[in-house]
């Protein structure tokens, strides 16, 4: 999959994407991060061909998406943000309904539906109504009804979003062996870091419409250097007399800011410590709280983005799990 000056600007004058530039190599699991707004939704409709660029080019295995929209539509599947399968009935009869809307032959639908459901881990509740299901169930029956046609690039958006950590961590498990067992690509968006961290071969960080970040997950840590001095100060009034003091420490090589948490990445912590301190101590600056950590994803998604990204998807999360409870309880 290649996307090369990608742009999509919506009622003329909101720019969604501006010049994307990515390559995933197939076979591979690419999770795109941002925060909200950022263009993420935006980028993954067009690759599976729902909206139109205004601007720029995107291939899927050498396809356009948009000259070539029919063909791409046959090796790709998508998993929306929505709810995207039917309560009132049960898990085998919506993976009925889309073999059907899929077109597949009646010949081998069965067949299908039933390795969708195995392959999910969703056999022993296949007749069950879908009210019944609990949230990860419900999530997985949406995979396996995206799986019908074992598509070549399977795009998730927000695979796991509201679900708790052990149906989250089924989720991926069931995915993971679907992509071993058939070579596909996953490309997917995620507002839990260690779900990119753990599944992502590669991330890419897109702010703002632009990729202002990418690589693997370790290369992306790595990129800060040495370790992370954080800092919860008592307001935000880190003068620039207190950054470039900071600064000019011989170990320090960056400060990250972010609200009241000031983030110093320095190659040796825990002899710059007494010396950072020393100067805000000096400059009356307030200090809350002091830990020192290895550089994590969420450190280099604040430093590209600007801002922290859980809390941005708090209340969406909140919001799903209040749907999928109603849902569960008819």
């Amino acid at each position: 999959m290649k996307t090369v000056g990608l742009t999509k600007i919506y009622g003329g004058r909101i720019k969604a994407l501006d010049g994307v530039d990515l390559n995933v190599e197939s076979g591979k699991v690419f999770a795109l991060l941002g925060p909200n707004g950022a263009g993420k939704t935006t980028l993954m409709r067009i690759l599976t061909t729902q909206i139109k660029p205004t601007s720029g080019e995107a291939y899927v295995f050498g396809l356009s998406v948009v000259r070539e929209g029919a063909k791409v539509r046959e090796m790709v599947s998508y998993v929306p943000q929505e709810m995207s399968v039917w309560t009132d009935i049960s898990g085998y009869e919506n993976l009925l309904i889309y073999a059907k809307i899929y077109g597949i032959p009646p010949s081998r639908r069965n067949k299908l539906i039933w390795e969708a459901l195995e392959n999910m881990g969703l056999s022993e509740f296949a007749n069950n109504l879908v009210k019944t299901y609990s949230g990860g169930m419900i999530r997985r029956l949406e995979c396996a009804c995206a799986l019908l046609t074992r598509p070549k690039i399977l795009f998730l958006d927000e695979p796991t979003i509201g679900l708790d950590p052990s149906a989250r961590k089924a989720v991926w498990e069931r995915l993971s062996i679907f992509r071993k067992e058939n070579g596909a690509t996953i490309f997917f968006n995620t507002h839990y870091m260690d779900e990119a961290d753990l599944y992502a071969d590669e991330i890419a960080i897109i702010n703002r419409g632009r990729i202002v970040a990418l690589g693997t997950p370790e290369s992306l840590k790595h990129s800060l250097g040495g370790e992370i001095i954080s800092l919860e100060v008592e307001d935000s009034a880190f003068g620039s007399k207190v950054l470039e003091a900071i600064k000019g420490l011989d170990v320090v090589s960056d400060i990250i800011m972010g609200g009241n948490e000031v983030n110093i990445v320095s190659r040796d912590a825990e002899h710059s410590l007494p010396e950072i301190m020393d100067i805000l101590r000096l400059n009356g600056v307030s200090v809350r709280r002091v830990s020192i950590t290895k550089p994590t994803l969420d450190d280099v998604f604040l430093k590209y983005a600007g801002v922290r990204l859980e809390p941005v998807a708090a209340g969406r999360i909140s919001e799903v799990r209040h749907v999928r409870s109603m849902i569960r309880r008819g």
